[in-house]
């Protein structure tokens, strides 16, 4: 017996039981959930569906688009853990990606482009003053090798403009300081096969920063 979603095998609302008198219908179907998971064994299935249209069936995902609003840019990127969802529990502990899940994906492509645009490497840890001369040599060649590739004088004078007009919240900053960026996914993998979302910003991010942190807190307190 399959998944079915009519109501003709279902109860009465006075609680009588009504009798079946046609057979199932291929419009009344269900199919069960795709429950895609984190893994990096991409599998994405062809489902043929009603009026010969077809859905894309995402079983296993770990890369999707995403894009950072107010930057107006995306980038694929590898998408690193589940650490939030606000319909279920069990959807973070089985790492299962649905729509408006809250992830971590890898700050690694944004972070290049935003060197690429502004010139500016963000996420760079500050030397403290303690160190040693010859680390502080080493870290000083660091710093400086990525500007190393000479820049004509137009693509600098590009770069200084945009300075004009860049601004960067404090809370993406520091999440480009740990390598991992949370973001929300807004496209039905289940439904078209891929798991596409958005940067966390604003608002939205101390939300669910703060709902994080009352996550820890409750963990620390049963351990």
């Amino acid at each position: 017996m399959g998944i079915s979603r009519d109501s003709l095998h279902k109860r009465r609302a006075t609680g009588g039981k009504k009798k079946v008198w046609r057979k199932k219908r291929k419009y009344e179907l269900g199919r069960q959930p795709a429950n895609t998971k984190l893994s990096s064994n991409k599998t994405v299935r062809r489902v043929r569906v009603r009026g010969g249209n077809v859905k894309w069936r995402a079983l296993r995902l770990d890369t999707g688009n995403f894009s950072w609003g107010s930057e107006a840019v995306t980038r694929k990127t590898r998408i690193l853990d589940v650490v939030y969802n606000a319909s279920n529990n069990e959807l973070v502990r089985t790492q299962t990606l649905v729509k408006s899940a809250i992830i971590q994906v890898d700050a690694a492509p944004f972070k290049q482009w935003y060197l690429q645009h502004y010139g500016v490497d963000i996420g760079r840890k500050k030397k403290t003053a303690s160190k040693k001369e010859g680390t502080e040599e080493g870290d000083a060649a660091a710093t400086v090798a990525p500007e190393e590739a000479k820049k004509s004088s137009h693509v600098q004078r590009k770069i200084e403009n945009r300075q004009k007009d860049r601004k960067l919240d404090a809370h993406i900053e520091e999440q480009f300081g740990g390598g991992r960026l949370l973001a929300c996914i807004s496209s039905r993998p289940g439904q078209c096969g891929r798991a596409d979302g958005y940067i966390l910003e604003g608002k939205e991010l101390e939300f669910y920063m703060k709902k994080l942190q009352r996550k820890k807190g409750k963990g620390a307190g049963t351990a």
